[in-house]
């Protein structure tokens, strides 16, 4: 079955259930292994190919032509249809899943199938936090992503994959990412990368209409597939840019150029989390007084440091990653809320800005309005329990209940008269979107990021910039800036083994929507600040790692002298304050990948050489 449009032509083999994508200067097959599938729960696999009645018949409407495809189990009358069309305006092939009648017990459906991708030449291009490039000669293995690939994750920052061989490439955009994600398999040695889409059950079911996006380009590389995605999100209502924030809150004005700085207050390890140092249990509580903190803003003042941001961590009496949602009062042993209050005032007398970090998603059994109630409930009615973090057994909040929480809480803070100008919720950009069967508090991976959204929204009715994690762009209308949008290696140990070749693809799409701040770490084969100026964004001037060995937090050396840090990030910052609301046109690698340069809808183009260190500023005027 075929059809043809003025760019391609679309081939279906009714025996395969594949596709045959042909442009004028490439052909693309999908994948002789990539037959779609429904995998199920029990472990077992259930093709589309085995349904008992299958049916294909050519589509058309005034906006496309396509194929309709049919598919019925007749024991269990389990049914669903797939439409596979070419719309007529722009050529972009849609593939789609529709719910039928019936149920299955299934875990994910492949669909559709990868290309078959094996030219050496060729690279694959992932949202992989900032982004990931992977030749098909990589020598490393790519298989595992961080949450499985699950697009609203730090797994994926935007729903969409790209493959490029030679000149002609293609872009596949999920349009309904919320309960879907990606694959990829690229063994060490191998000369391919397959890449392909799985969907998952909501509450379930298929429940809704699942569409992928392929849009396919005869002369492309990663930077034109970036401007793709950045059009598609103009279209979609998604871009928003900081001058249109900063017409919202001011204080985005004054984030920008800011040197950011993140600092604890109380640590309380319990025996039941995964950090608890048993060897020396001293080191499981530590107390910093809140005016410690305090001097420390006076010596940054004192210092000349003229924007800063202090994200501050374990303020409330449990101590950091404790009995959240219930964190209040403000930490005893540091002072209470009058040694709160005085750090508040001192940031404001300063001129810098003051954000809390806060938890809504983890929910800790010893919390104090704790009802394993108001927990997610799992399909089969089950409640997942774990004990990782500092604070020790939890299950996971309903985002059902979240918003309450933060308004509760927050309403309480302000009233002691804490003046906040950003604040930070912990873990809703990183992590994936949750769903939750509770018959009284039912809930789809799609509604739980609109209630992480009214947790942001609030926020903003408070005069306060919302922040979180990660930077996945399904909160670019509501999110100002992030802990972090770093590279995969940058939250490796040193040394570890790459997962490809770090590309800028978020600040590509959305420099000038989202502020980043940067590690400025010197590892023994790398200084961070190149990749700080490179992507222009704002520096971290000290940073306390939450845990050991993570997030990035691997440098167990002793405080570097703090003079030469301000003169460090004086040179990002300057950048930053010229560039934030710059698009960036174009990243490239010049004739390494040790030396790279972007250029910004200005004009100005920032090269690094991460042999040498060295970097050089070229502004148009």
């Amino acid at each position: 079955m075929q059809i043809r449009t003025d760019f391609l032509t679309l081939t279906f083999d009714p025996e395969t259930l594949l596709f045959t994508i042909e442009t004028p200067a490439h052909t693309w097959r999908q994948d002789e292994s990539s037959s779609p599938k429904f995998v199920l729960r029990d472990g077992g696999e259930m093709p589309f190919l085995d349904a008992d009645e299958i049916g294909h018949e050519y589509y058309k409407s005034g906006v496309g032509v396509g194929i309709l495809s049919h598919y019925k189990w007749n024991e269990t009358g389990f049914s669903f249809e797939t439409l596979v069309w070419v719309e007529s305006s722009t050529n972009s092939v849609r593939f789609e899943l529709i719910p039928g009648e019936g149920s299955l017990d299934f875990k994910k459906v492949l669909y559709p199938g990868c290309f078959s991708f094996e030219d050496p030449a060729a690279y694959t291009v992932l949202p992989v936090l900032q982004g990931l490039l992977i030749t098909n000669d990589w020598e490393n293995e790519v298989s595992k992503l961080p949450f499985d690939g699950q697009f609203c994750s730090s797994g994926a920052y935007m729903p969409w994959f790209g493959q490029v061989e030679g000149g002609p490439g293609y872009i596949a955009i999920c349009e309904t990412p919320w309960d879907a994600g990606y694959y990829v398999d690229h063994p060490a040695g191998s000369s391919y990368t397959h890449v392909g889409t799985y969907l998952l059950p909501s509450l379930g079911e298929i429940s809704y209409r699942r569409i992928i996006k392929y849009v396919f380009s005869d002369d492309c590389d990663y930077n034109d597939l970036c401007k793709i995605y950045r059009n598609y999100a103009i279209e979609t209502g998604l871009l928003t840019t900081l001058r249109e924030k900063a017409a919202r809150n001011p204080f985005v004005d004054d984030l920008i150029g800011s040197v950011i700085v993140h600092k604890g207050i109380k640590k309380h390890v319990s025996q039941d989390s995964r950090y608890y140092d048993k060897d020396n249990p001293e080191n499981n509580n530590l107390v910093i007084p809140f005016s410690a903190r305090t001097a420390e803003i006076k010596r940054y003042h004192q210092k000349g440091v003229p924007k800063l941001y202090l994200h501050l961590d374990g303020w409330g009496a449990p101590g950091y990653d404790n009995q959240h949602p219930d964190y209040l009062p403000a930490c005893p042993e540091a002072g209470g809320w009058e040694g709160f209050k005085e750090l508040s005032d001192t940031i404001q007398d300063c001129g810098y800005l003051f954000g809390l970090h806060d938890q809504y998603r983890d929910y800790y059994l010893d919390a104090a309005t704790y009802d394993k109630e108001f927990a997610l409930h799992a399909p089969d009615g089950s409640v997942f329990e774990m004990s990782v973090w500092a604070g020790g057994k939890q299950n996971y909040l309903c985002a059902t209940q979240a918003p309450y929480y933060v308004k509760r809480n927050f309403e309480e803070v302000l009233r002691h008269g804490i003046r906040l100008q950003a604040s930070y919720l912990d873990v809703f950009t990183c992590n994936e979107p949750d769903e939750c069967a509770h018959p009284r508090h039912r809930m789809t991976r799609r509604e739980c990021l609109g209630y992480r959204s009214a947790c942001f929204n609030y926020l903003w009715s408070k005069g306060i910039l919302p922040s979180s994690e990660e930077c996945s762009d399904w909160a670019m209308k509501t999110l100002v800036f992030c802990h972090y949008g770093p590279y995969d290696f940058m939250l490796q140990s040193p040394g570890s083994p790459r997962r490809g070749v770090p590309v800028p693809l978020f600040n590509l799409v959305y420099h000038d929507c989202m502020i980043l701040p940067w590690f400025m770490d010197k590892t023994a084969g790398e200084d961070y600040m190149l990749y700080a100026l490179l992507n222009a964004g704002v520096p971290y001037l000290d940073r306390d790692g939450a845990y050991p060995n993570t997030d990035g937090a691997f440098d167990s050396e002793a405080e570097r002298r703090l003079d030469e840090e301000i003169a460090r990030c004086r040179i990002v910052t300057d950048l930053h304050e010229r560039l934030a609301r710059q698009e960036i046109l174009r990243h490239e690698f010049l004739g390494d990948l040790s030396r790279q340069r972007t250029t910004f809808s200005d004009g100005t183009t920032v090269t690094i050489d991460l042999k040498s260190g060295e970097f050089r500023i070229n502004s148009p005027t």
